[in-house]
């Protein structure tokens, strides 16, 4: 008996042990797990949208904006045509293309889709507009569901595509940007995502008295540019034009107010739709006028004649003693791009025949060490800090390992790399006055309530305002009496200066290739705007006075209507 009640013991210790381990595995061990099926089987949620911020133009009209678009999936137990029918009902509405090839290969796209094994809930095709989702449901197909998605507008198109950039998809399946505004800004213009939780019985129905949590979404920013429609859609009308007219490769042209930095208008070609980005090749993406190098040829000139009027080794009437001739440089000789010489010309005569030899003069006058501070002042070999992303910088040869002529090449724009926005923050400093200003594309980042302005970001004075007076004088005179001058347009006001550059191959300059450019602006006396253009190897004509200089022209007498700019007579 005595034994008997041992056993019994030991059974009941035994399995009071095992009650409790098991109520430490479930409650303990398993507790939070088991929680978290639990409340999936009482709660009930959904995340919350946030949408992403729109870009503005100057005049608070859209450049891109977000719109409303949908998944459409299928459930493959649900459907009551079956995989293949199904496939070819919604192939039609998928294809843009009416071939055969492209319908048959939808078709099998969405039955493999719809056939696998296993599962309950598959996306068909994403990004579906609302006009085309409202046809799919006139047909009552039965497994076939649509979920809302936020959607990328573009309402000009490709203009200002390189400006603007894309939205496309991460790693992880999440919009996100690409290049331009969208890209530099995605942080700012994503918002932050909110969600809905609450108590639902077996059926779904929320418990009134049960618990409920939201959070809000919190909307991405808006972005208000200095973009101008007006200018934007000129520009790329006329570049289009011009590249078509002087059969060149590729052209690029910015607008800039060289008082604020603000971006006018910015257009390259070829160009790509953002809308439909993925089916342009990955070479479309980046914006030459900020990723793109070249050597900049005469246009370099003025920023070389600047700083040796600003050092003081020269004065816009100062004689050049070599000027007679071809120029000996060590084992090199410098000759003029057309085989002119002009003894006794002065610098103002060296810019407005864009005498190479007279500049190699200016070089030697200024030196390496001068030519190099003067150059980094003006931003060459750095990134110009615009908002925009993918801004690369060619590098600036280091100081102390310029030679003769390294110095003497220099001076007239070759052996020199830039791009074109620092070619144009560099010479809007001669516009302003001697004052460098970082080049902005976005004037204010406005939020539901508040707005913030984006300050100017002045880099302070490169030369003097006497300097910079001096080498306006220069590049009017350039304009009316220089390579370019029959395409001046009389009693305007108008600075600037061509340059044609041969393209550095292997070596050695390509003597047929060349890359045109012509920068300058207007009213010289109070500038309105500054512009470059540039067209790479234009084949009519190797000369940047009869292909850069006559486009520049022509986008400018429209900006000169435009901004009101009188002619002085």
């Amino acid at each position: 008996m005595i034994n008997r009640l041992k056993v019994y013991s030991l059974c009941l210790l035994l399995s009071f042990f095992i009650l409790i381990a098991r109520l430490f595995y479930w409650q303990i061990y398993k507790g939070k797990g088991l929680s978290a099926q639990a409340r999936v089987q009482y709660q009930s949620g959904y995340a919350l949208l946030a949408p992403r911020g729109n870009i503005l133009a100057a005049d608070s009209t859209w450049l891109s904006a977000s719109g409303k678009s949908w998944l459409v999936y299928g459930v493959p137990p649900d459907l009551k045509k079956g995989s293949k029918k199904t496939a070819e009902t919604l192939a039609p509405f998928f294809v843009e293309d009416e071939d055969k090839t492209s319908l048959l290969s939808e078709i099998d796209r969405i039955n493999e889709l719809l056939s696998k094994g296993g599962i309950q809930w598959t996306p068909l095709r994403t990004k579906v507009s609302d006009e085309t989702k409202q046809n799919i449901e006139k047909l009552n197909l039965k497994g076939i569901g649509f979920e809302f998605q936020e959607t990328r507008i573009y309402p000009e198109a490709s203009s200002g595509a390189h400006l603007l950039g894309f939205v496309g998809k991460n790693n992880e399946g999440q919009d996100e940007g690409y290049f331009g505004l969208e890209g530099f800004y995605d942080k700012t213009l994503t918002g932050k995502p909110g969600f809905i939780t609450r108590d639902s019985d077996a059926s779904g129905a929320p418990i009134i008295l049960g618990a409920f949590r939201e959070m809000s979404a919190i909307g991405g920013v808006n972005l208000l540019t200095h973009i101008d429609k007006t200018v934007q859609l000129t520009l790329d009308k006329k570049l289009k034009h011009g590249i078509e007219k002087y059969g060149a490769l590729a052209g690029s042209a910015i607008v800039m107010n060289p008082k604020n930095g603000g971006i006018l208008g910015m257009s390259s070609f070829p160009s790509y739709d953002p809308q439909k980005y993925w089916e342009y090749g990955d070479q479309f993406f980046n914006n030459p006028t900020i990723f793109s190098s070249f050597e900049p040829g005469s246009i370099f000139k003025v920023l070389i004649m600047a700083a040796g009027l600003d050092s003081g080794v020269i004065n816009p009437d100062t004689k050049c003693d070599s000027c007679f001739g071809p120029l000996k440089i060590d084992k090199y000789f410098i000759e003029t791009w057309n085989n002119e010489y002009y003894p006794e010309s002065t610098m103002t005569d060296v810019i407005v025949h864009s005498d190479n030899v007279g500049m190699a003069y200016v070089g030697q006058k200024l030196g390496q060490e001068k030519m190099f501070d003067y150059l980094n002042s003006f931003g060459i070999g750095q990134n110009t800090g615009i908002d925009l992303q993918g801004e690369i910088s060619p590098k600036l040869r280091e100081k102390g390992s310029w030679g003769n002529i390294d110095v003497a090449t220099a001076s007239f724009g070759q052996g020199v790399a830039t791009t074109p926005i620092q070619m144009l923050r560099a010479v809007a400093a001669i516009a302003n006055k001697g004052r460098i200003i970082t080049p902005q594309v976005v004037d204010k980042i406005i939020g539901e309530g508040w707005e913030e302005d984006i300050k100017e970001k002045d880099g302070g004075r490169v030369i003097s305002e006497k300097a910079a007076n001096e080498m306006t004088q220069m590049m009017v005179e350039a304009a009316k009496k220089g390579e370019a001058k029959w395409t001046n347009i009389g009693g305007f006001k108008v600075a600037g200066k061509t340059g044609t550059a041969q393209i550095p191959i292997a070596g050695h300059y390509d003597e047929e290739k060349t890359n045109a450019s012509f920068i300058g602006f207007a009213p010289y006396d109070n500038p309105k705007f500054i512009m470059i253009v540039t067209l790479q190897e234009p084949s009519s004509s190797p000369w940047a006075s009869e292909t850069a200089a006559p486009l520049w022209y022509s986008i400018a007498v429209d900006l000169f209507n435009y901004f009101g700019i009188q002619p002085d007579n």
